[in-house]
């Protein structure tokens, strides 16, 4: 498993002598107690829950105080320890789904790639096309296996930092997964200014889905993708969203399509725009 999964596949896969660990990563950015409160309402048999800001994002500051975005990365000595606490060794297959279409499922499937582990996937139309391929969802809260931390080695996906953007602004694609209201600046709920980083272009996260929820098909996601890569190879373009999320959907759409893995710039327009001094563009 390397980028999706469909239901009627998992629920083979959960038949296996060793099925895959199943985690759970539904969230509400207006509500971030939401998805925890759904999960326990009903999940997928054996799931855990895997919180945005607990599990899968580090603190907002740095030693020095300076801000770096709403959701940065984990500390990865500490996502070792907590991958260890949910069983997830480099052996483990692992499925992780959303009900919001992908986006928080693929910032777990980004995040364990980034540690190096290999098998692990986005199930495709999340719970729902578990229930409409006939799967139950329980309430039962699932015991946790715990295991070592996850082995410590080299990230094993790339990311690029603010000042190092700030380099390279005008030579290297950049593509922003948010919204097209709020790339273009006419709204911002979350962040300290409206706009983008310039240069940008806008590929909204859910362009990369079907009408019915899932993924639209790898062919059909080259011919939407080729034209915003401009003739670039995927591994010099910039990945961004709001805060480093939303922009793991696209980078496993490009996954998916077989066109690479793209940089991920994971403070994003949260810590861009947090320091004027930073050139900021709209419309």
């Amino acid at each position: 498993m390397k980028t999706l999964i469909t239901a009627a596949d998992l629920m083979a896969r959960v038949l296996d002598a060793a099925p895959p660990l199943l985690f759970d990563c539904g969230f509400d950015l207006a509500d971030t107690d939401a998805g925890e409160r759904n999960w326990r309402a009903g999940h997928l048999p054996g799931a855990q829950y895997l919180h945005l800001d607990r599990d899968l994002a580090g603190t907002r500051h740095d030693a020095t105080g300076r801000f770096l975005g709403r959701h940065p990365l984990p500390e990865r000595a500490a996502l070792a320890v907590r991958l260890g606490q949910l069983g997830v060794t480099p052996r483990s297959a692992v499925v992780c789904y959303d009900a919001q279409g992908g986006p928080y499922a693929s910032r777990a499937w980004w995040l364990l790639r980034w540690m190096g582990h290999d098998d692990v996937a986005v199930l495709d139309g999340g719970p729902a096309a578990w229930r409409e391929a006939g799967g139950a969802l329980t309430t039962e809260v699932p015991a946790l296996l715990a295991a070592a931390p996850y082995p410590q080695q080299p990230a094993a996906m790339a990311v690029i930092e603010a000042g190092a953007l700030q380099t390279r602004l005008g030579r290297t694609p950049l593509i922003d997964a948010r919204a097209g209201e709020r790339f273009r600046g006419e709204v911002e709920p979350l962040d300290r200014a409206a706009g983008h980083i310039p240069g940008a272009r806008n590929r909204f996260f859910k362009d990369n889905l079907a009408p019915d929820g899932r993924f639209k098909s790898p062919a059909a996601l080259r011919a939407e993708w080729l034209p915003l890569l401009a003739s670039h190879p995927a591994c010099e373009v910039v990945q961004q969203c709001g805060s480093g999320v939303t922009a793991c959907h696209n980078l496993l759409a490009l996954a998916h399509a077989e066109l690479g893995d793209s940089q991920l710039y994971p403070g994003s327009w949260s810590e861009w725009s947090a320091d004027p001094a930073r050139a900021q563009a709209a419309g």
